[in-house]
């Protein structure tokens, strides 16, 4: 690795890109984050580019203000991906040991998880990620890195996330036209459990949420290894358009207004409470009941947790994490939320701090830069580190799954 290198993070969210600056120079090789770029996201709904020129002038605004804080000029980055077109499923791939000696190498596993690649992939969809999970040896199970040992047949099995084709064409166009050559795109929530999941939270059972604007990302993870992941889409605008809607007024005015008198549970909202909605705006003469604000809040939150529980059936794991909940990103800020995530998910909940990489900038230990500050962690253990080719995680790009260059580099 170069005696200083520079990771850079791009998160295109559905109201905010945020662009993130690190910086490794010491031995340790962990990273500094030494700039950062904020900007109000247009021509991006619900996680898919819907204005491309808009979406460019978003991304462009962003990464230039990364490059004043930081100094340097930007040139590639790691980008995040979200939609409901996310989607993903389970892979096997069998393979025989190829030495003759039985001692399986790295081409083996190579060869393995582009066996379990080979999956059915929808019309217009293509892999993203290649998730090793769990390797057999023969009759063994249960083994996370099998480089070395000696069998005569190697199974794994590994989680496969897809994303729609034209989507990330669109999202990789954006980046390209805002001057900036793409390093690789991650999936937002994997990228969010980077920056806040332990790995004694994974090991035990967690699932993170990451509530953003137009979506809510989810990833689940059971014995340190990724279990399913799925994009919702929906988020925290949806509860400003109730509000719209239930108070008669602008989804401006019920912007503010979540924000400065929401509440996640309407039960601890005395009836009495009155906002006057002339302290937020001149213009404003009428006045409304805060209750009422804590019932459709409530309401549309509790929509959200519900399906997640259905993502959560689909793998056996209803309130069965002993892990929790982490929850991240701009929607987590709801005084209550917490509570009504306990409530909701039948699970011990929490808010998820992306604390992981000093900063010259307090902002990045805030839950909305969770995925910016996770796709620097992201480059750096599956891209840019030492460690054994065995225990990356894989990306694919291309509806044929080939690997990435990188993965190339250890194919004969």
């Amino acid at each position: 690795m170069p005696k200083e290198e520079i990771i850079v993070g791009l998160d295109v969210g559905s109201s905010k890109v945020r662009t993130a600056v690190a910086k490794i120079g010491d031995e340790a090789g962990k990273p500094q984050v030494i700039g950062i770029g904020e900007t109000k996201s247009e021509g991006i709904r619900k996680g898919i580019v819907v204005d491309v020129e808009e979406a460019v002038s978003s991304i462009s605004a962003s990464l230039e203000k990364a490059e004043r804080t930081s100094g340097l000029p930007i040139e590639k980055a790691f980008v995040s991906v979200s939609g409901s077109h996310i989607i993903s499923q389970k892979g096997k791939g069998v393979v025989a040991v190829s030495r003759a000696d039985s001692e399986i190498t790295e081409e083996d596993i190579s060869r393995a998880i582009e066996a379990a690649s080979a999956v059915n992939v929808p019309p217009n969809h293509e892999i993203l990620h290649v998730l090793p999970q769990n390797f057999v040896v023969d009759d063994q199970t249960g083994i996370k890195d099998p480089l070395g040992m000696s069998g005569i047949r190697l199974e794994v099995e590994a989680l496969i996330i897809e994303g729609a084709v034209s989507s990330l064409k669109n999202l990789t166009k954006c980046v390209h036209r805002a001057g900036v050559d793409l390093e690789g795109l991650v999936v937002s929530p994997l990228a969010a459990s980077m920056a806040v999941l332990s790995k004694r939270q994974k090991e035990l059972g967690v699932v993170m949420m990451d509530i953003g604007s137009g979506t809510t990302g989810v990833a689940v993870y059971e014995e340190g290894d990724i279990m399913h992941v799925a994009v919702l889409p929906i988020g925290s605008e949806h509860i400003s358009n109730d509000l719209a809607i239930g108070l008669r007024t602008s989804v401006e005015m019920a912007e503010k207004i979540k924000t400065n008198f929401g509440s996640s549970l309407a039960s601890e909202v005395s009836k009495k409470e009155e906002i006057n909605l002339s302290e937020i705006d001149k213009s404003e003469e009428a006045v409304i009941n805060r209750k009422r604000v804590a019932e459709i809040i409530e309401a549309r939150l509790s929509e959200i947790f519900t399906l997640v529980n259905k993502e959560l059936k689909k793998v056996g794991r209803v309130g069965k994490l002993p892990g929790g909940a982490v929850l991240v990103g701009g929607g987590v800020k709801m005084p209550g939320i917490i509570d009504l995530a306990k409530e909701e998910l039948e699970l011990p909940a929490q808010i998820g701090f992306p604390e992981n990489l000093p900063s010259i900038s307090d902002k990045m230990d805030d839950p909305t830069f969770a995925v910016s500050q996770g796709l620097i962690m992201w480059a750096l253990e599956n891209h840019m580190s030492d460690k054994s080719f065995s225990s990356r995680i894989f990306d694919m790009k291309g509806t044929a799954g080939r690997v990435q260059k990188w993965f190339k580099n250890f194919l004969p």
